[in-house]
């Protein structure tokens, strides 16, 4: 019996700065466009696509959020990138510093090895 592989995840960490035009917004208009401008298009291009975000404006000039994508596939992402660069927050409300892309343990598969990770208990 043959066993099926599958295409790893794909992990996009997005590194971004905010914009004056998104500062100038206020909490109820940000929620607002996010929700009215950049969420219908990632929903109306793409399936399967998770995403978290992370603030570190406290610690860093350069990028202020650090937004964590993550897509069942590489097709998955490109339409996720697709969709977020026709919306206002692709430098308009935010200035894309750096994508760092990847798939988690991709070592592991390469070579046949259990993945090796930290676990606190």
């Amino acid at each position: 019996m043959s066993v099926e592989q599958t295409e790893p995840p794909v992990t996009a960490f997005m590194l971004v700065k905010t914009t004056p035009e998104w500062l100038a917004l206020s909490v109820p208009q940000r929620v607002e466009a996010f929700t009215t401008e950049v969420l219908p298009a990632i929903k109306s291009r793409t399936t399967g696509v998770r995403s978290r975000f992370y603030d570190t404006e406290f610690y860093s000039a350069r990028v202020t959020d650090v937004w964590v994508w993550e897509a069942d596939d590489h097709h998955a992402y490109q339409l996720l990138i697709d969709a977020l660069r026709e919306t206002p927050f692709w430098d308009r409300y935010f200035e894309v510093v750096e994508l760092l892309v990847g798939t988690e343990n991709g070592y592991a598969r390469t070579y046949g090895l259990e993945p090796v990770a930290t676990i606190s208990t």
